[in-house]
């Protein structure tokens, strides 16, 4: 059902938030954790490198603009195209540095911290973690977005009756309004008439003139001669003459005796 396409925005609010914050963190995080003393060397802010932009950059910007999608999004197919490109940004922070050794590229950088477990926790939070947090977020978004609630297929009913009821209305207001012929083109049209059925004719009553002429056969007797044959009086009961018939047959004599 078409109408199902359209969601609440409310659906995508809290998974797309998270995305957004989390691209951010991870695509900024590089640049300025050394503020913090946390991050990844050199111990300097916003060092730029073809490193940091294929493994950091790149997957928060597809993180962040999924997020987006998912948060402002409306319409369902493109909510869940929003939610796969999230997916795909958290994957590659996770899979994104040892793949990225196939074409020379060595890592962002080696952790600042001198412990090894604030090592551990600095890789986690700029890559590996962060990665599978997003992609789990990402697969939460497209869950809810592709189920279809009670609530929508309701409400999609009921503006489906509310439409129907609407031109109904409209076809009872203006009996000639136009609607497109079935399998035809929207230049193809008919009229539509709610006074009477489409396709059909009404019968009408035959109007006999007044010497018993006639051209439909409906009801009464013709004659080959396309006059039509009225009964005979009651026995017992003259037959009233017009005084037309009197002149009519008068001037039939008249033109019989020349």
């Amino acid at each position: 059902m078409a109408g199902t396409m359209r969601v609440p925005r409310s659906r995508g609010v809290l998974s797309g938030t998270l995305l957004v914050l989390l691209g951010l963190w991870g695509g900024l995080v590089p640049f300025v954790g050394p503020y913090f003393d946390f991050g990844f060397s050199p111990d300097d802010t916003w060092v730029y490198d073809t490193a940091r932009l294929q493994l950091s950059v790149a997957p928060g910007a597809a993180a962040v603009l999924g997020g987006l999608i998912v948060l402002f999004s409306a319409h369902r197919a493109f909510a869940m195209v929003g939610g796969w490109l999230a997916a795909l940004g958290g994957a590659w922070f996770v899979v994104g540095g040892p793949v990225a050794t196939l074409w020379d590229v060595r890592g962002v950088g080696a952790p600042l911290g001198a412990e090894e477990g604030r090592r551990i926790a600095e890789q986690l939070a700029g890559f590996g973690a962060l990665g599978v947090v997003i992609v789990f977020l990402a697969a939460l978004a497209l869950g809810r977005f592709a189920v279809v609630g009670v609530k929508e297929t309701r409400l999609v009913e009921r503006e489906q009756e509310e439409e129907s009821r609407a031109d109904e209305r409209d076809r009872a207001d203006d009996p000639d309004r136009t609607v497109p012929r079935a399998g035809h083109g929207p230049a193809e049209r008919e009229p539509v008439s709610p006074a009477r059925p489409s396709g059909t004719t009404q019968p009408i009553d035959p109007v006999v003139s007044r010497y018993g002429r006639d051209s439909r056969s409906g009801g009464s007797q013709q004659g080959s001669s396309g006059f039509v044959r009225r009964p005979d009086p009651e026995p017992g009961r003259e037959r009233s003459v017009m005084p037309g018939d009197q002149k009519v047959a008068g001037h039939y004599r008249q033109q019989q005796a020349r």
